[in-house]
């Protein structure tokens, strides 16, 4: 029995079935990959919607471990002006005056790292909502470079009282608490509506780690940077205009 030889063509047709093969599945990666990258963008268009009560990455880390989580969703409207001051004085002073990231710190933050410095946080609430919202916690250059623009955008579309609102019903309180309501309620037993200075100035203080900084039960040095906090929001006058104008 004669077996025909095999020709040049014979044997390019299986490579070359591989190689359109590898490029489909190269192509499906990428689409997949702009996707996810898109996909925030997107949903900050979907926020504009005032009904709409979005969940932050870590609620939904705690969905999916199973431990629940407590969130209230409650209007800008019904949350105690004092908190919003305090979380302003606290967190980001020049919210009302940036457009999401407040780049002259961002220059200062940089230039302390490449001098090996001890860094400051440098995140501004549209930043910090952005990385609530769709990224991850850590403190990384690839997951600050993702939040840049997405603060910026998200600072664009919104108006900083639906961001402000966003940010305060997304923000961790405690483990497993979320939004100001709930953090009301779980550490002073009121509604957001009804918190008090120097509630609202205790519950600003805590949240750039609220986990060791019980704002229920606060020590000597959070007392201390309440009061300091409180004092500031006092006089905050033209600095919450973009809110209570």
């Amino acid at each position: 029995m004669d077996i025909a030889p095999q020709t040049e063509e014979s044997v390019e047709a299986p490579v070359h079935r591989r190689w359109l093969g590898d490029r489909q599945v190269l192509k499906r990666v990428v689409l997949a990959l702009l996707a996810v990258l898109l996909l925030p963008y997107v949903l900050i268009l979907l926020y504009l919607l005032p009904f709409i009560h979005p969940v932050s990455t870590l609620m939904l880390r705690d969905l999916v471990l199973l431990r629940g989580y407590d969130r209230r969703w409650v209007s800008i409207d019904d949350v105690a002006p004092v908190l919003v001051q305090s979380v302003m004085m606290s967190e980001d002073g020049q919210y009302c005056f940036h457009g999401g990231v407040d780049w002259g710190e961002m220059r200062m933050l940089l230039e302390d790292t490449l001098k090996g410095q001890e860094t400051r946080g440098g995140s501004t609430i549209p930043m910090q909502t952005a990385k609530n919202l769709f990224l991850w916690n850590s403190r990384s250059f690839i997951r600050k470079g993702m939040e840049l623009p997405l603060a910026v955008g998200s600072d664009f579309v919104w108006s900083k009282r639906r961001l402000m609102e966003i940010y305060l019903n997304i923000a961790e309180w405690g483990p497993g608490i979320y939004g100001v309501e709930a953090a009301a309620q779980h550490h002073f037993k009121v509604p957001a509506s009804k918190l008090t200075r120097r509630q609202a100035s205790l519950l600003a203080v805590s949240l750039p780690n609220p986990i060791d900084r019980n704002a229920g039960k606060p020590g000597r040095g959070l007392r201390r940077l309440a009061a300091l906090i409180e004092r500031r929001a006092q006089g905050s006058g033209d600095y919450i205009k973009c809110i209570y104008d």
